[in-house]
């Protein structure tokens, strides 16, 4: 979790080695999402922050024969 200004902003990583299992933004699947969405809403409620604005970011890492190709989505998805 993070935070910027007002809004707590919850980052979802993930990272490949290779494409035989797709890009790694792509493992950011539905079921992820929804699994970071009710953890989110947990620890803000946990933290008494539930009136608080929150953000889904996914940063992802993709490493090829150049290195690492690194990519931040913000507001990547939301909670609805």
């Amino acid at each position: 979790m993070a935070a910027d200004r007002d809004t707590l902003v919850f980052v979802e990583v993930k990272e490949r080695r290779g494409d035989s299992h797709g890009h790694a933004v792509e493992a950011v699947t539905a079921r992820k999402r929804s699994r970071v969405v009710r953890a989110a809403r947990i620890y803000a409620a946990t933290k008494g922050l539930s009136e608080s604005a929150i953000r889904f970011d996914v940063v992802a890492i993709d490493w090829g024969p150049e290195g690492p190709q690194l990519r931040h989505d913000e507001n990547a998805f939301s909670a609805g």
